[in-house]
């Protein structure tokens, strides 16, 4: 009885959120325009380069804006570009964001514009593919500039284009990607009311686009952790501090952490190892072992816990056989964070784009993007774009990353008319 208001109240806020009105003038790309966007996505697709080294696509994009007649920065954060659409007219300014870079993949498809590109990674010598569908980003949002650049009277306000490198991280060695735009000033002069980003997903037909409220992708971090005993012989394990049986402990008791330790009704969390290395030979207690592994998680807050309490197991679980355990947390993308007020605002936009009966909620979603760095600097909103071909089951498709993605092109069109209707219809939401 006591949960029938609160059932009903939440209920009704639900039903409200989906019922909004749709917009009454949707924009659509013109089939040239289409046509063009795909030549791009091709292009794109067959001249993959990896993080920070994405000389040609920067230089084809900055290329494109400046044909448009936009103010065009490059080389910010290595090879990002960034444009500015000024109306003439006062209003906010928005901001839409694509990322450029593709991963060391060996592309498995059979697509005529296949890449067969190679680049270096790791010392090595790799083959390079867009195989989490950041060409279809990249046209899209070229897309996006040329129709509002050519229909700028409908504009109010201020656009900038972001074409972000390494979103999918920078080379050992490097920074890169949105944190590293954000720290050379990429808002520092003017931050954007708020910040517009699309992902292309196998795991969802062509056309359906997906979002969430709140939180929406997993903050991403890795750690470290060197254990350290005395070497000794096997035969003799008195003799010297076992780091394989410390290390035993600290696996055995980091697990304690999501299981017993955290509050996980506030938000799920994952903590995985990923790799365990030490020793050499079968009669040989090593001096060391090496841990590594990964933390996913929902909330900011949740996150900073687990860092201290792995410090902590680590710590304490070596303690207690005589050895010493060196944690180090490397940081790296924060919860990605829809804020709630803009994706209720933008939902009209989305339902009105892509149809009411494609528009979806998403679930959380435990891979991360770097989208979250501006998302904390102000208000964003990322959503997921179908690109398995109708028939086709989403949920057996090659995911992104696999070297047989594949991305129906039909979805470049829905895209690209979600970056515009957001900044031609942005100054107007309504809650």
């Amino acid at each position: 009885m006591i949960l029938r208001p609160l059932v009903a109240a939440l209920l009704a806020s639900q039903f409200a959120f989906m019922a909004m009105p749709l917009l009454a003038d949707t924009q659509r790309i013109s089939p040239e325009l289409e046509k063009k966007v795909i030549e791009w996505r091709r292009d794109l697709h067959q001249h993959p380069e990896l993080s920070n080294r994405e000389f040609r696509t920067s230089k084809l994009v900055a290329a494109h804006l400046k044909k448009l007649g936009m103010t065009v920065q490059t080389d910010i954060a290595h090879t990002g570009v960034v444009a500015i659409l000024d109306s003439g007219k006062p209003g906010p300014l928005l901001a839409l964001r694509a990322d450029m870079d593709g991963l060391p993949v060996v592309e498995q498809t059979d697509l005529p514009f296949r890449s067969e590109a190679k680049g270096e990674y790791r010392g090595k010598e790799v083959g390079v593919m867009h195989a989490c569908g950041h060409d279809l980003h990249v046209a899209m949002l070229m897309g996006a500039a040329e129709y509002l650049s050519k229909n700028k009277a409908q504009l109010t306000g201020k656009v900038m284009f972001i074409f972000q490198p390494a979103e999918e991280g920078a080379p050992a060695g490097e920074e890169g990607g949105a944190e590293l735009m954000l720290k050379e000033g990429l808002f520092a002069k003017s931050k954007p009311e708020a910040i517009f980003g699309i992902h292309v997903w196998s795991a969802a037909n062509v056309g359906v686009v997906k979002y969430r409220q709140g939180p929406l992708m997993a903050s991403s971090d890795q750690f470290q952790i060197t254990v350290k005993g005395k070497q000794t012989h096997g035969s003799a394990p008195w003799a010297g501090v076992d780091p394989i049986v410390a290390a035993a402990q600290i696996v055995n008791n980091v697990q304690t952490i999501v299981s017993r330790q955290i509050n996980i009704t506030r938000a799920p969390a994952v903590v995985s190892f990923g790799i365990v290395e030490g020793g050499v030979r079968n009669n040989i207690i090593p001096d060391e072992v090496y841990l590594e592994g990964t933390i996913r998680n929902f909330d900011m807050g949740i996150r900073q816990q687990i860092f201290g309490l792995l410090t902590q197991a680590a710590e304490a679980s070596a303690a207690v056989t005589g050895a010493t355990a060196d944690v180090k947390i490397l940081e790296g993308y924060p919860v990605t964070l829809n804020d709630p007020a803009l994706t209720r605002r933008s939902l009209p936009i989305l339902q009105q784009v892509a149809g009411i009966e494609k528009v979806e909620e998403s679930a959380l979603v435990t891979g991360a993007e770097d989208f979250s760095f501006y998302a904390l600097e102000t208000p964003g909103l990322f959503v997921f774009l179908g690109v398995t071909p109708e028939g086709q089951d989403a949920a057996k498709a090659p995911a992104n990353h696999s070297p047989f993605f594949y991305a129906d092109e039909k979805a470049l069109k829905t895209g690209t008319e979600l970056y515009v209707n957001w900044a031609l219809s942005y100054p107007s939401m309504q809650e």
